[in-house]
C-alpha cells in the first residue's frame, strides 16, 4: 500500500473515530466520546482493499482525480449508505443548514429525502414557489432541468435546486395516480419561513398553523395563542395544524408541547452510544394551555411534529385527525470535520412517552380524516317558519331570519369546501365543548 494512501486513509479513520459532537437543525444538542470499546477492531482487509481501489481510481481513472475529492467522495459514500438522513455537509452545505434552521434560506421551499435514488418530496414549505405550484408530500423528483437525478446523492440534488432568486428551473415530477411523469416550471425565489401563524374560524374557536420548527417558534406560539385569547370570546377550542410540517429543531418541538402539558415527559431518544440517551420533561414553572386541542397531521409530518403530535397524544391533551404522519424518528448529529466541512450523521431514535417508536412507523391519528372534496347537495327551497308572514316571534327577543341562516351556512359550506380536514377538527371540538358544559339543573328548566 503506497505511503501517501496509508498516511491519508489513517487521518480520515483518525477524524471520523475522534470528531466531537455539536448538534444542529432537528438534532440533540449533546457532547459524545467514542470510547475504545465503540470503535473496536478495524477490519485490516476492508481497509486493504479499500486502499488498492482509491490506488486505482488514482492511477488508472480516464481524468486525473486529486486526493482530497477522491476522499470526500468516499466520506459521502459512506454516509448515503447508511440511510436517507446521513450526510456530508461541505461549507455550502453548513451554511444551508443555518440559513433553513434560522428561518430564511434561497430555493424552491421543498422538505426532501431520498428514495430509490429519486428525490421524495417530504412535503412543501407554505407559500414558497413549489407550495404555489402545486408540488405534493409524496411526489418524486426524477428530473431537473431535464438532468437525471438517479446516481447523484441528497447534496447533489438539492443544489441543483438552489439557485439565485428570480432564477428559472423545471422539475419532473412522478406522482402517485398519475400515469405518467409531468414537468412543473417554478422561478426560485428567497424564502422566508414564518413558522407560525394563527387566526378565529369561528368566535371561540381558534387556529394555529406550524409550518416548522425553528429556533423562535415556541415563542411565536405564545404570541399568536395571547393574540386568540384577547378576543372578545373566550376560547373553546383549539386547532393545531402540523400537516406537511417537516420538522426542524428538536428543542423547539419540546417547547410546543410545554405549551399545552404541565408535567411529564415529553420525548426520549436512545442510541448506541450512553450520551444518545435523553429524556426532555414538561416545564411547569407555569400553567399551560388547557384548551380543548385538535391536532391535524398527514403524511407530510414528520420529525419533530411527530414528537408534538405523539406527546400530546400519549399525554391525552388532544385529539389527533388526519392520516398516518410520515415516519422519520430518527436524531441526525452534525460531527464538524473541519471548520469547513462535518458530516450529519443519525445517532439516535425518537420515541413518545410511552415508548412508541417514531421511526418508520409514524403517528397514527385517534380519528382517520383523509384530504377530500366535499359538495353540499342542493336541498332546494327551504322555507321555514321564520320565513312566513305574520310569524310570531320566539318570545325571548332573539329573532333568526333566513337570511342570517344563510350567511352562516355559506360560511360553515365554504370551510368544509376549502379544507375538510379543518372542518371536521371544528365539528369536533364544537362536540368536546358541548359535552364539557355544565349539565343544566333541573330547577332551570322551565316546565309547562
Amino acid at each position: 500500500m503506497p505511503d501517501i494512501v496509508r498516511h491519508t486513509l489513517s487521518g480520515l479513520l483518525v477524524i471520523l473515530l475522534t470528531s466531537g459532537l455539536s448538534a444542529y437543525a432537528d438534532v440533540e444538542t449533546s457532547e459524545q466520546e467514542l470510547t475504545p470499546a465503540t470503535q473496536g477492531e478495524l477490519p485490516l482487509q476492508a481497509l486493504r482493499n479499500f486502499a488498492d481501489v482509491f490506488n486505482q481510481i488514482r492511477q488508472s481513472y480516464v481524468e486525473e482525480v486529486d486526493d482530497e475529492t477522491l476522499l470526500e467522495n468516499a466520506i459521502r459514500g459512506m454516509l448515503s449508505g447508511l440511510d436517507p438522513h446521513s450526510d456530508y455537509l461541505d461549507a455550502s452545505s453548513f451554511e444551508d443548514l443555518q440559513n433553513h434552521t434560522n428561518g430564511e434560506f434561497g430555493g424552491l421551499g421543498i422538505e426532501v429525502g431520498m428514495e430509490n435514488g429519486f428525490i421524495k418530496v417530504v412535503s412543501p414549505i407554505d407559500d414558497t414557489p413549489a407550495d404555489r405550484a402545486g408540488i405534493q408530500s409524496g411526489d418524486l423528483i426524477i428530473q431537473i432541468d431535464n438532468k437525471p437525478i438517479k446516481g447523484l446523492n441528497l447534496q447533489e440534488a438539492v443544489t441543483l435546486m438552489r439557485g439565485p432568486a428570480g432564477s428559472k428551473t423545471i422539475l419532473t415530477i412522478l406522482r402517485n395516480g398519475v400515469s405518467a411523469p409531468f414537468e412543473v416550471p417554478l422561478k426560485r425565489d428567497v424564502i422566508t419561513v414564518a413558522s407560525v401563524r394563527g387566526e378565529l374560524l369561528e368566535p371561540g374557536y381558534g387556529y394555529i398553523r406550524i409550518s416548522q420548527f425553528q429556533s423562535r417558534t415556541g415563542e411565536d406560539l405564545q404570541k399568536e395563542l395571547a393574540k386568540l385569547n384577547a378576543g372578545r370570546k373566550e376560547l373553546q377550542g383549539l386547532i393545531l395544524d402540523l400537516r406537511n410540517n417537516p420538522g426542524g429543531l428538536l428543542q423547539a418541538s419540546v417547547h410546543v408541547v410545554n405549551e399545552f402539558i404541565d408535567e411529564g415527559l415529553i420525548v426520549y431518544t436512545q442510541g448506541r452510544l450512553p450520551n444518545a440517551y435523553s429524556r426532555f420533561m414538561a416545564n411547569d414553572s407555569k400553567p399551560a394551555n388547557s384548551t380543548p386541542l385538535v391536532v391535524l397531521i398527514n403524511g407530510g409530518s414528520a420529525s419533530a411534529s411527530e414528537i408534538v403530535a405523539g406527546a400530546l397524544q400519549d399525554h391525552r391533551r388532544a385529539v389527533i385527525i388526519g392520516t398516518r404522519s410520515f415516519g422519520k424518528g430518527s436524531v441526525q448529529t452534525v460531527l464538524p470535520l473541519s471548520e469547513e466541512s462535518a458530516i450529519k450523521l443519525t445517532t439516535a431514535r425518537y420515541f413518545t412517552p410511552s415508548g412508541r417508536s417514531i421511526q418508520a412507523q409514524g403517528i397514527e391519528p385517534d380519528i382517520i380524516v383523509e384530504r377530500a372534496r366535499i359538495e353540499t347537495l342542493a336541498p332546494g327551497i327551504e322555507i321555514t317558519e321564520a320565513d312566513l308572514a305574520g310569524h310570531l316571534g320566539s318570545g325571548d327577543g332573539q329573532e333568526s331570519t333566513s337570511v342570517s341562516r344563510k350567511a352562516e351556512k355559506g360560511q360553515r359550506e365554504g370551510l368544509a369546501a376549502d379544507d375538510n380536514q379543518v372542518y371536521e377538527a371544528l365539528n369536533l371540538l364544537k362536540g368536546m365543548y358541548i359535552m364539557s358544559m355544565p349539565k343544566t339543573a333541573s330547577s332551570d328548566i322551565n316546565t309547562p
